[in-house]
């Protein structure tokens, strides 16, 4: 019976974690300190994500913070009951990356888990000192760039997450490759196994469409160190969703989670969402004007400004910064939200509480 195996442990950069379960970096404002402190306290590396920080801190506290103040701010509070913590830092927030990064370093944090783009610059930004930098990628070739570019400036990956087409929220596939049998995440791991160990056999840990612990126990099997799982913390009672988003996934078939193409995410990048999100619902009606008022999610163009593709066409664009605000109670008077979720979010049929939810994953629920 899978209940008599136990999990192994995972160590980053020197860091023993009980429970190789990674907790998903949900943004925005889904994986807050709550969240993080209680996975932590459970044994696995709580995830705290730095998308929008600063206003929902700010928010909270009733008092303006920068970027750098909301971030030390945060992960003060997730590290407060002990455990390991770290946070998950997008690339694609450009105008608040780097800060975000001085200041995980500087408040301690155990890891920085870094995707929404390669981060190639990550090592340069300000000496990670204890911290460890962890890269997402979705191949081996991605990985294999960011070693070359990371050991130009005496640095290799603490850990690497491999995150498959399943996952929830962006994804770092084309449109055409999110269904072939070579980019199924079992397929994708001996190739990123191998590039791992040829820059210091760093661990590797999967995520993307792992639910069950059958499924953890398949992948270390498979010669994972460890997992990510976003979507079954969704829906817990610490998780900083409004009950509306939770009770959205609650409610949701199968049919009801798309990779949405048009409208999508302005950062180009296919997106998994509901399809009933009120947000998406109004995007895809065109009866939502196009609207960014955030500015987080901007690109540069060619002469070197920054926009947001949501300016542009609601119809093509969702606001992706406003509607997952709204879907963690930030702005819900006055926008629609926007709900992500990975593949299997339908299988999510209650509401657990962490702890519970650990047990189930360990195996430990079956042990009174």
């Amino acid at each position: 019976m899978p209940y008599k195996q136990v999990l192994p442990p995972l160590t980053i950069k020197g860091k023993h974690i009980p429970v190789p379960i990674v907790q998903g970096g949900m943004g925005i404002g889904v994986s807050l300190s709550p969240l993080a402190s209680a996975v932590a306290v459970e044994g696995g590396l709580g995830i705290v994500s730095s998308a929008c920080l600063d206003l929902l801190t700010s928010r909270r506290l009733q008092k303006e913070l920068t970027t750098y103040q909301a971030v030390r701010e945060e992960l003060s509070i997730a590290k407060d009951k002990g455990g390991v913590v770290g946070i998950n830092i997008m690339v694609a927030i450009a105008r608040h990356y780097e800060d975000s990064v001085r200041a995980a370093i500087d408040a301690g944090v155990d890891v920085i888990i870094s995707g929404g783009g390669l981060p190639l610059a990550l090592p340069t930004i300000k000496d990670p000192g204890a911290t460890a930098l962890v890269p997402i990628v979705s191949s081996a070739r991605a990985l294999e760039l960011i070693c070359r570019k990371w050991e130009r400036h005496g640095y290799r990956p603490d850990a690497a997450v491999l995150e498959g087409p399943l996952a929830g929220g962006h994804l770092g596939f084309k449109f055409e490759e999110i269904s072939l049998e070579e980019n199924k995440l079992e397929n994708l791991l001996p190739p990123v196994k191998e590039t791992a160990a040829k820059y210091g056999n760093f661990p590797v840990i999967v995520a993307g469409g792992i639910f069950t612990r059958e499924d953890i126990l398949s992948f270390l099997h498979l010669g994972a160190d460890g997992v990510q799982m976003g979507t079954r913390f969704l829906v817990t009672e610490e998780s900083s969703a409004s009950m509306r988003y939770k009770q959205a996934v609650l409610d949701a078939s199968k049919e009801d989670i798309i990779v949405s193409r048009k409208p999508g995410s302005p950062c180009g990048l296919p997106f998994r969402i509901l399809r009933k999100a009120p947000m998406f619902l109004s995007a895809q009606q065109g009866l939502r004007k196009p609207r960014c008022d955030k500015g987080y999610v901007q690109l540069k163009d060619k002469s070197g400004s920054y926009l947001c593709r949501a300016t542009s066409s609601s119809r093509d664009y969702f606001c992706i910064c406003n509607g997952l605000l709204s879907s963690a109670g930030y702005n819900m008077e006055s926008e629609e939200p926007l709900y992500t979720v990975g593949t299997n979010g339908y299988r999510v049929d209650r509401t657990l509480t962490v702890k519970d939810l650990m047990n189930e994953l360990t195996g430990s629920s079956a042990h009174p």
